[in-house]
């Protein structure tokens, strides 16, 4: 708890956010992965020729990674794309965002929470997180024009005003009109489910391209905060 106060008095990254992220990455801790990160890479790099540009850098980025923090790089483990610890850091974003967050001297983020919580909260302040502002609306659609501003692309190419004269509207919040949004449609059981997103949306793709995973993150942080509050109302009263 004294870690993720401060992680998020240092970074202004919500403390939930943070513990969604270690939820969903390693179940804090408990699965960071059973591959060797070395032979995940150099397979990735060698035998993967639609991104093998990409992990072959990865490859490199780990053996730098190795011989700064004195890591025995045969005995690393991770996921069967090169992700490790309790963040899951591809080698680059380990040694861009990682931070020595109790101040030992080692980046751990492969045994030591408190360097987890850290770092996870660098990554997110380092590509843009806004303190203090929203992560996404729900939203509802009328007419057909809407479907012009849904788009693959993680680019936030509308403003709310542009949005709005496409018949979107959000009732949970005044949005200024040249506020950069973008709208987001996701399947449900029976029918589909509209949201608008905000900038702090678009920085939790940063750490994974994918829109579900990003509303994931959103959606369990929210939990994770009402039951906090929750659970601080009911010691009061106990008190």
């Amino acid at each position: 708890q004294d870690a993720l106060e401060r992680a998020e008095q240092e970074t202004g990254v919500p403390a939930e956010i943070i513990v969604a992220i270690i939820g969903v990455e390693s179940f804090y801790g408990t699965y960071t992965g059973k591959y060797s990160v070395l032979d995940a890479l150099v397979t990735l790099g060698f035998h993967y020729p639609r991104r093998g540009s990409f992990f072959r850098k990865e490859l490199a980025e780990l053996f730098l990674l190795a011989q700064e923090e004195k890591f025995d790089i045969a005995r690393l483990n991770g996921s069967y794309a090169g992700a490790m610890g309790w963040g899951q850091f591809i080698p680059s974003s380990y040694r861009h965002y990682a931070v020595d967050f109790d101040k030992d001297g080692i980046r751990d983020l492969f045994n030591n929470p408190v360097d987890a919580i850290g770092s996870v909260a660098n990554y997110f302040k380092k590509n843009g997180w806004q303190t203090n502002e929203d992560v996404a609306y729900p939203a509802q659609v009328s007419g057909d024009k809407y479907k012009k501003a849904l788009t693959k692309s993680r680019k936030f190419s509308h403003t709310w005003a542009e949005l709005q004269a496409m018949g979107v509207s959000q009732t949970q919040t005044e949005l200024v009109g040249d506020t950069s949004v973008k709208l987001l449609e996701f399947n449900q059981q029976t029918s589909k489910e509209y949201w608008v997103a905000l900038k702090n949306f678009y920085v939790i793709t940063r750490y994974n391209h994918s829109p579900l995973y990003a509303m994931v993150i959103f959606q369990f942080s929210q939990q994770l905060k009402n039951t906090f509050i929750k659970q601080n109302a009911n010691q009061r009263d106990l008190g």
